[in-house]
């Protein structure tokens, strides 16, 4: 059971997070309708060699948070303000995404490959980071992650698990409901908006009750 929490752990949360309509997801879903599941499968594996760097760092970062109660209720105010932030711009002033990926996936193809197109598209996308210090460190608290070194290294293999297989679901199923894809992309503002928002709700109770 020691050995199966931290890879079910990073398996899920890594999944949840990829899960979310990004480019990451949608490109990858892009690449797999024109060139075929094995490039975008490549491209993929580039994304997730990222994320792998990306949680190691997250997860050494979070160890130093965890041991200092006081900067752990500094960053929950800061998270506060930022999530407020990010809610009202998401609502009310951000633009609609236009899908205009096939175009881009054209232009950075003619340079690199699909793997180096996945390590250049993930080293771009900071959000891992914040993520995953977040998550370890909430569940460092509820007493269900560890920051020894077997836990951490268990920890970030369920990541990059989770990683690659929910870009594989979005390579899978994306033919199936392809027709869908503008209408999340033309509504991620007020989707992310709702998350944003409702992280800011259950942040600021949290913080109320300390």
């Amino acid at each position: 059971m020691d050995f199966i929490l931290p890879v079910v752990l990073g398996f899920f949360i890594a999944a949840a997070g990829i899960l979310l309509p990004g480019l990451l997801n949608i490109t990858a879903a892009k690449i797999g309708l024109r060139e075929g599941r094995q490039r975008a499968l490549i491209f993929a594996l580039g994304a997730t060699s990222i994320i792998f760097i990306q949680t190691y760092i997250a997860v050494s970062f979070a160890k130093f948070i965890n041991s200092r109660p006081d900067i752990i209720h500094l960053l929950e105010e800061m998270g506060l303000g930022v999530f407020t932030v990010l809610t009202i711009y998401f609502l009310f002033f951000a633009k609609k995404p236009k899908p205009k990926l096939d175009d881009e996936v054209v232009v950075l193809r003619s340079r690199t490959g699909e793997f180096f197109l996945g390590v250049l598209l993930s080293a771009l996308n900071f959000f891992p980071v914040p993520y995953y210090v977040f998550m370890s460190v909430t569940l460092s608290r509820h007493g269900y992650f560890s920051f020894d070194s077997l836990f951490v290294f268990l920890f970030v293999m369920g990541a990059i698990t989770g990683s690659f297989f929910a870009f594989y679901l979005y390579i899978i199923f994306f033919r199936r409901f392809e027709h869908k894809a503008d209408f999340f992309l033309k509504n991620i503002n007020f989707f992310l908006g709702g998350i944003t928002g409702l992280v800011s709700i259950i942040t600021l109770i949290k913080i109320l009750r300390t």
